[in-house]
């Protein structure tokens, strides 16, 4: 990745953070700070690594992606408001009664969203049958699946894991938003899962951590995923908990609370303020 293009994706991922407190806000109510975490993720994943067209969002050749963290689909929505499935202005309508943008994703409602999600743990379970079928249909197709490390405390994530592995599934790609927060407090609180790189060692993965807020390294992980043959793979991103929002950031009050007049025009400027600095560099 040379300069430019690791700038402009700073640039994308600064607009999805906007984007993600701009529907919160008129929401009010939703999951900013998961929701900021994986903007990095969810910008690569849309701008340099999912084979995608907007303009044919049920193309069956294309890649899939499943949010299975549900509730942080500001993030989801905002990136793909981003990259032309919809008007950014739709974000404004944020869990409203008969808006296209619901709380959690819909995949009959929403163009660009795969697979509806929301109960924790599940969506893994839907992309790791998506992937058995890419195989035993000959398809070159990949998955790629985003979990919270709080949910991976869920069972249903390691069956998953364990029939993945079982089935040599090597066209998925998992990636663990672990930022270390979750609704009830410090995940290593609540039901720590770490370590957790050597669990999904332990059921048959190729594991990576990194930086998921640095894009070079976020590069160099999906470039090795797809090099995998025979297992499929998992990234973990070690991420901040409402990254780019300073009074966001590391509290897990911000898990499931929207910001209020004074605290959204806060937030507003701070990532404005960054998205200019990154524009005028």
């Amino acid at each position: 990745m040379n300069s430019c293009e690791k700038k402009q994706l700073k640039i994308t991922a600064a607009k999805v953070r906007l984007g993600i407190i701009e529907g919160v806000f008129h929401a009010k109510s939703g999951h900013p700070g998961g929701s900021l975490s994986a903007a990095d993720l969810y910008t690569y994943l849309y701008f340099k690594e999912l084979n995608i067209n907007p303009e044919k969002p049920k193309c069956p050749n294309r890649d899939r992606f499943v949010l299975s963290k549900g509730h942080c689909a500001p993030g989801l929505y905002a990136v793909l408001a981003e990259r032309g499935y919809f008007s950014t202005e739709e974000l404004k309508s944020l869990r409203h009664i008969g808006a296209m943008l619901q709380g959690h994703p819909d995949m009959k409602g929403t163009p660009g969203v795969d697979m509806s999600s929301g109960s924790l743990g599940q969506g893994i379970s839907a992309a790791v049958g998506m992937a058995l079928a890419g195989k035993l249909d000959s398809k070159d197709y990949r998955v790629y699946c985003l979990l919270g490390d709080g949910e991976i405390e869920e069972g249903q994530v390691w069956e998953a894991a364990m029939f993945a592995a079982h089935k040599k599934l090597d066209n998925l790609c998992l990636i663990v938003d672990s930022n270390g927060l979750q609704i009830d407090g410090p995940v290593a609180d609540v039901a720590g899962p770490e370590p957790i790189d050597k669990k999904f060692e332990a059921f048959g993965f190729d594991v990576q951590i990194v930086n998921g807020h640095c894009f070079d390294e976020i590069e160099a992980a999906f470039a090795h995923a797809k090099t995998v043959k025979g297992k499929p793979s998992v990234i973990v991103a070690k991420t901040v908990k409402g990254k780019g929002v300073s009074f966001m950031e590391n509290q897990v009050g911000w898990h499931g609370t929207a910001p209020n007049k004074e605290q959204y025009d806060v937030a507003m400027q701070e990532l404005t303020a960054a998205l200019n600095e990154l524009e005028g560099c």
